[in-house]
């Protein structure tokens, strides 16, 4: 069985899987994503808001999150978050990017990068319209 480093110090655990089946790839490192912080969409049951959507951001789709209560695009520096641009990779809330499609203003997604829970909120033939990683 594949393991990856558990983010901030927290040891190793089973490597997982993504939307297509295959292994997790990372989805960003720069700027440094994950609910871990360790680059993937991993999750576990502490992660409530399954940040399971490899997502790239847009600037029609932060105003879209910014509207609905959760700024990106301004930094937070207590935090260690540098606020996202247009181009930025993030470990997307599923379920935020399910209302984001409904409304229209979804952004692009990595599938190989994006964690097998993400299809607990949204159809994979959703997302595969919407994947950059499909040839």
């Amino acid at each position: 069985m594949a393991y990856q480093e558990r983010g901030g110090g927290g040891g190793r655990r089973p490597a997982q899987l993504n939307v297509l089946g295959g292994l997790l790839e990372p989805c960003s490192h720069e700027p440094l994503t994950g609910f871990f912080r360790d680059g993937c969409c991993n999750t576990a049951p502490e992660d409530r808001g399954s940040h399971t959507v490899c997502a790239v951001m847009t600037a029609e789709f932060l105003a879209f999150s910014k509207a609905r209560g959760n700024d990106l695009s301004s930094p937070v520096p207590q935090f260690g978050f540098p606020g996202l641009k247009p181009g930025d990779k993030w470990c997307l809330c599923a379920p935020r990017w399910q209302e984001a499609f409904i409304a229209g203003m979804a952004p692009r997604v990595v599938l190989r990068a994006t964690q097998a829970g993400a299809l607990s909120h949204c159809d994979l033939a959703d997302l595969k319209r919407f994947a950059i990683d499909l040839n």
